[in-house]
């Protein structure tokens, strides 16, 4: 609770890091804040193409086919670049570690807003994108902030431990990176977790990005509230309190050595 009172009392300073995280990585491009849309927006394009017409996948249920795979791929390409920017969240700004009084636990929070930000425009697309195919909103829809909000917290959780880890293991960015392209194969992104059967089944569900995936199709597809699954609900929030836990100390513990390292 010390923690949020902090990061409330700082939010002025947090909102300025974000504009300026912004800026810095897109308008310095001649195509600026089109970055932030052009490569996810690809990548959905040439995996809804390859899927569609290259395996001939079929509409789950009354759905199409493109409606169930973006949202898998909204959320995951938030995961990305959240998991990738807050490794490096502190590193990146090391002049800010070393040169000034600064608190640096709002680093990887600066990190995760300026995705989160980003993830919300692609969510509002995904919306519009049910509402052009002729689907009503309604109740369940409100649910996506929650799953949104649940994504916050865990990579939040993951970025203090990365951040503060790979300062003094440089190949831990790397590692991310290799993660997330293995993730993307374990996490039903483009996949269908309910045709998978037996224990598999049941080992795959419990990647708490699972939860996530799935969750954002109960709520738009499905028409399932999140406590109508128990079990998934209470090892998803399980796990983010152990990370979140586990992150926290972390990074509190190698804060004093960090700018002799950096």
């Amino acid at each position: 609770m010390s923690w949020l009172r902090g990061m409330l009392a700082d939010r002025r300073i947090l909102l300025s890091l974000v504009s300026n995280d912004l800026r810095a990585r897109y308008l310095t491009n001649y195509l600026g804040f089109l970055w932030v849309f052009i490569q996810p927006c690809a990548t959905t394009l040439i995996l809804w193409f390859v899927f569609q017409f290259g395996f001939k996948a079929a509409p789950h249920g009354d759905f199409p086919f493109v409606l169930w795979l973006v949202c898998g791929l909204v959320p995951w390409f938030f995961t990305v670049e959240a998991l990738n920017a807050g490794c490096t969240a502190v590193k990146d700004n090391s002049f800010l570690v070393k040169k000034i009084v600064f608190k640096v636990s709002l680093l990887p929070l600066v990190k995760l807003t300026s995705a989160v930000l980003v993830h919300l425009f692609f969510a509002f697309i995904l919306l519009l994108l049910f509402v052009i195919y002729g689907y009503e909103p309604n109740l369940y829809w409100l649910q996506v902030g929650y799953y949104i909000a649940c994504l916050f917290m865990l990579l939040l959780a993951i970025a203090w431990i990365t951040s503060s880890v790979v300062i003094f293991f440089p190949d831990l960015s790397q590692l991310v990176a290799m993660a997330t392209q293995f993730g993307f194969w374990l996490t039903p992104v483009f996949w269908d977790i309910d045709a998978i059967q037996g224990r598999a089944a049941s080992y795959l569900r419990l990647n708490p990005f699972a939860y996530i995936v799935e969750g954002f199709r109960d709520s738009l597809i499905r028409g399932v509230w999140f406590w109508e699954r128990p079990t998934q609900t209470l090892f998803f929030w399980g796990v983010l309190i152990v990370l979140a836990f586990i992150g926290w100390r972390t990074f509190k513990k190698l804060r004093p050595h960090f700018a002799d390292v950096l």
